[in-house]
This record gives structure tokens, sequence and C-alpha cells, in this order.
């Protein structure tokens, strides 16, 4: 599995502090099969023009000779559209997923559908293909706004621990893959527990083998080499009656932080 969202570069956002932090966790993902992840600390757009903070190269360069073997680590930033990215983004790529095309970028949760489309749009417009993370937190996410999305030229992240979730966040993740809209999973790890593993297990459960290769190993790879992505196939999720009631009943909430 290969994992393009994380943060894990320690002691620069809300994820890792430590160095010996990341490398425990980085330990245990390997352990669990990951074979690769990207290192995306939080940046706002209004300061990536500067391309990559000091700050951030000085943690990468501690990091990286202790990465464990059979794991390997590559550089990329979650970028908040606070602002319209600067056309010198696109031509040095420093924040880019791996120096790609692709640009991992996020949007305040209660962001409007229209300015989503339309940052998305000026993304598209200086050559760069917008990797949305984690659009099933946002609540004007719904399937159409998805597909509008999509149409622009955006590819959507989902956060894959969250598949599992029964409240609404979780529907709307759920509904993306059912929908084929889906193209990555990823499990955004702040230095916790987060993993792919639960998502790659729940693929298997409803019978999505070739969606969990495609959303967890082959569209990510493909990212990496700044290929063009494969289409998701739509899976159909397979609920017991009990889980349904769990869904129903989780849906009367909203998702903590």
């Amino acid at each position: 599995m290969i994992d393009l969202h994380s943060h894990l570069l320690p002691g620069v956002d809300d994820g890792s502090k430590t160095v010996a932090q990341s490398v425990a966790v980085l330990t245990e993902l390997k352990a669990q099969g990951v074979t690769g992840i990207c290192l995306t600390p939080h940046l706002l757009a209004s300061h990536a023009s500067a391309g990559v903070p000091p700050r951030h190269q000085q943690a990468w360069e501690t990091l990286v000779p202790q990465v464990p073997e059979g794991i390997r680590v590559f550089r990329g930033a979650e970028v908040m559209l606070d602002r319209p990215l600067e056309a010198v983004v696109a031509r040095d790529r420093r924040i880019t997923i791996n120096g790609t095309r692709y640009i991992l970028v996020e949007f305040p949760r209660l962001v409007a559908s229209q300015t989503v489309e339309q940052a998305l749009a000026l993304v598209v417009a200086i050559g760069l293909v917008p990797l949305l993370a984690h659009p099933e937190r946002y609540k004007c996410c719904y399937v159409e706004s998805a597909r509008r999305w999509k149409s622009l030229g955006a590819l959507l992240q989902v956060d894959g621990p969250t598949l599992l979730s029964p409240r609404p966040r979780g529907i709307r993740a759920r509904e993306l893959v059912q929908h084929g809209l889906a193209d990555i999973a990823a499990a955004d790890n702040h230095g916790d527990d987060r993993t792919l593993r639960t998502a790659w297990d729940e693929f298997m459960s409803h019978e999505g083998s070739n969606q969990a290769q495609l959303l967890l190993n082959r569209n990510p790879q493909a990212i990496l080499d700044d290929r063009p992505v494969e289409a998701v196939p739509p899976l159909i999720w397979r609920f017991s009656l009990f889980e349904r009631l769990r869904s129903i009943l989780g849906s009367q909430g909203e998702d903590r932080p």
C-alpha cells in the first residue's frame, strides 16, 4: 500500500512531534503492508511561492536517515487554498507530490461548493492537478458536487479510516467510492494509529479487491510517477442489518474534528 497523505514530518505542524514518534509510526505502518508514504505537512497557499519552509527542510534532513528499511518516504505538502496559487508553484514543483504535477489541497470544513470549484479551476489553470484531500469532510460534498470538481480536472482523496465511520462524514466517503468518484485513499496519519490497513480490509469485506488495488496501490503509484490515474469502478457496499442501523443512528450527529 502507498499512502500519499500524512503528517509525519516531525515538529512542523499538528502531526508527529518528534523523530522518534515518526520512526515508530513508520515502523508500524511498514509491518501493516505500507511500502511508501508521502509526508505532507500543512502549508498555506499564501506561503507556497517561497517553496519548502526552512523548518520543513531541516525536519526532512533529520528524519530521512532514520527511516526504517522497507518503507520509502516522499515529499509533498497539504496546501490550504487560502488564496490562489502563483504560477511559480507549478514551475518549481517544490511542494507538489514527489515533484510531480499533482498537488494535495484542502479547504476549511465549511467551505461553499462554488468556492471549491473556483479554487480548483485556478489550480488547473496554472498547470497542476489538484488532489483534493478528504472531500467528505466538507458539508458541501455531495455526489453531484464531487462530479463537478472532477470535471474541472481535480482528483479526490478519500480518508481511508473514515470509510468505516457511521457518521455523516463516513457516509459521504462511502458514497464517493460507491459512485466511482474516489481516485485514491489515504490515512492522514498525525503520528497516531490511523492506517490504510483498515481501509484495505474494508474493501476486501465488500468484494472490492480491484478497488483496493486501484485506490491504495496503482493510482498512488501513478501519481508518484507523474502518470495519469486509472478510473476506479463503483463499489457496492454490502452492509448487514446491524451495520445499516448503526449508520442510521450515527447520522444523527456530526463528526468530531
